[in-house]
């Protein structure tokens, strides 16, 4: 949970079990951390290169994605486990408006309700009833005490404001995108393609990994989807110390 430690061990404000890392130019090496949940425990975080796609991937001590939060039933209170890549980009960079917060990519899973609408994901015909199935989104965070102390959420839509956002923006009044990238988590990987094309080509940005939880709001309202708990921050501190940086 978020503690009084996470000011002295991450400028982003992200509580996390251990601050030590082992940073390089093009990935995030981590130290082996038992006391942590094996499918959640970093163990390498990189993002680089293949043809037309940016890869996002994560390496973990075992078992990607075998761990999902329990249903409760309803999306009041429900619970969403996540791996993340939050980046230096701009917003902008993936159709949100500019300067919005720390746009992050993420996979996400959660039974309690579907945010792909455009997506049958389980290929059963419906569109809205897949969200336990891993898929991923992109993101802006953005600090708000109201989540605790310290703590971030993924930035709130106000009532009547109408900012620019991606073609795959679901409908929720959050800026999140629902791209559709088919996400592989198997063994010790987590991973997901990105085309280049999507995220206007860039030539170099500075990027970190995170295992976390995320609430929706008991009342389902602002703020709508906070940070309840992280379990891995790759660097230890949210310093974004490494650069997909292809050429």
């Amino acid at each position: 949970m978020f503690t009084s430690r996470l000011l002295a061990c991450s400028a982003l404000a992200l509580s996390v079990g251990a601050c030590a890392h082992t940073p390089s130019d093009t990935k995030i090496e981590s130290a082996t951390n038992n006391a942590l949940k094996a499918q959640f425990d970093l163990i390498q975080t990189r993002v680089y290169r293949e043809g037309p796609y940016a890869v996002f991937e994560h390496s973990v001590r075992d078992g990607a994605g075998a761990l999902k939060p329990n249903a409760i039933g309803q999306l009041a209170g429900s619970d969403v486990f996540s791996y993340v890549w939050p980046t230096s980009l701009n917003s902008s960079a993936v159709g949100f408006a500019a300067d919005q917060g720390i746009l992050a990519f993420v996979l996400t899973a959660h039974p309690d309700f579907d945010d792909t609408p455009k997506f049958d994901e389980n290929a059963d015909g419906k569109f809205d009833n897949d969200g336990d199935l891993w898929h991923s989104h992109w993101v802006v965070l953005t600090p708000d005490e109201q989540c605790g102390p310290g703590a971030l959420k993924v930035k709130d839509i106000p009532a009547g404001a109408h900012p620019d956002l991606p073609a795959t923006w679901p409908g929720l009044p959050l800026f999140i995108d629902s791209p559709g990238y088919e996400p592989e988590l198997k063994g010790e990987q987590v991973r997901a393609r990105v085309p280049l094309k999507d995220m206007g080509f860039p030539e170099a940005f500075q990027y970190d990994g995170v295992t976390a939880a995320l609430r929706v709001n008991v009342n389902v309202h602002s703020p709508l989807l906070c940070v309840t708990n992280v379990w891995d921050v790759a660097s230890g501190d949210l310093s974004l110390p490494a650069t997909y940086a292809p050429k």
